[in-house]
């Protein structure tokens, strides 16, 4: 029998405390939740999400959830909403508008239940595949998951943990086999549709193919060491005091600053006020407003500008 994985997070975390934890009935989520009852968590609300991507199949998904969290003697919530609508409604990608959804029901489960602590099953394998399609889209830095995680969605502040970053999925499967467990098989991860899957059933692949190695703990390696140095860079960034009493970036202080603080720091102000898709290209965009030989604003994703004047940068609209 395969011993039970290795959760470091696991260590001085409150079983007693209420958890939401999202599972989709595949094999990961399935894991994450037989380990969490394994080791002692009791308080436990299963949430699921119908996508309704996949007709009947998703149908029983739910119907899957909702028989194993009962079979457990846990409280279960399940959501059903229409992703390819609101794809078309807000002229989103299928899996951005996928994961919006996800996070809007887990606010309406955190309000609803009390409770803003979520835990998801994104293992090595996801990070790899994170960190590889991030760079590509220009992201700053191998940007990954993080194992904790706040994001606030429609004023509520949810608190977001990923126990199982340092798992592969193989090592999930095998430990649900060793366990005599069913889940789901969601057939279309095998299609050639959604980037992840061309990535994890095409990229990969071939990465290992070429190097002659396993591609997917260098990738999950650099996630680790970038969150480290976000770490370092947050700490350098709180001790420069760049805002002022309205909570403008003071540019004084900001110039006083590496260029690759000044990047971070426009990056972290950015993000912090809602801007999406902060890229490398932006970000080059935002660090020419410190000269004031250039222009004194520059345009954002949503229609907002970044806007400088008397030796502040804010944001308008």
């Amino acid at each position: 029998m395969n011993s039970k994985p290795e959760i470091p997070w696991l260590a001085g975390v409150s079983r007693v405390k209420r958890w939401l934890v999202g599972v989709s009935g595949g094999a990961d989520s399935v894991a994450l939740l037989d380990l969490l009852v394994a080791a002692g968590f009791r308080d436990l609300i299963v949430c699921h999400l119908d996508h309704q991507l996949r007709g009947r199949a998703s149908t029983e998904d739910a119907r899957f959830v909702r028989r194993l969290a009962e079979k457990l003697g846990l409280a279960c919530e399940c959501g059903r909403v229409d992703v390819r609508e609101r794809m078309k409604a807000r002229s989103e990608s299928l899996e951005t508008a996928a994961r919006h959804a996800r996070h809007d029901f887990f606010a309406q489960c955190a309000e609803k239940h009390g409770c803003n602590r979520v835990l998801l099953a994104h293992h090595a394998d996801d990070q790899a595949e994170t960190v590889l399609w991030n760079l590509l889209r220009g992201s700053h830095g191998m940007k990954g998951m993080r194992e904790e995680q706040e994001m606030m969605i429609h004023g509520v502040k949810l608190q977001i943990f990923r126990p199982l970053l340092g798992l592969r999925h193989a090592e999930l499967i095998a430990w649900l086999e060793s366990r005599g467990l069913r889940w789901r098989e969601d057939a279309s991860n095998t299609e050639a549709v959604a980037i992840r899957n061309r990535l994890r059933n095409e990229v990969f692949p071939l990465l290992a193919e070429i190097s002659g190695r396993d591609a997917v703990p260098a990738f999950a390696r650099g996630a680790a060491d970038a969150a480290v140095r976000e770490d370092l860079e947050s700490e350098a960034l709180e001790r420069a005091n760049l805002l002022d009493p309205q909570g403008r970036l003071h540019l004084p202080a900001l110039r006083k600053l590496a260029p690759d603080l000044q990047r971070a720091a426009l990056r972290k102000f950015l993000i912090e006020h809602g801007v999406a898709s902060v890229d490398r290209a932006l970000l080059e965009r935002a660090l020419g407003l410190l000269d004031v030989g250039r222009a004194a604003v520059i345009n954002l994703p949503g229609g907002a500008q970044l806007r400088r004047r008397e030796g502040r940068l804010w944001i308008e609209g």
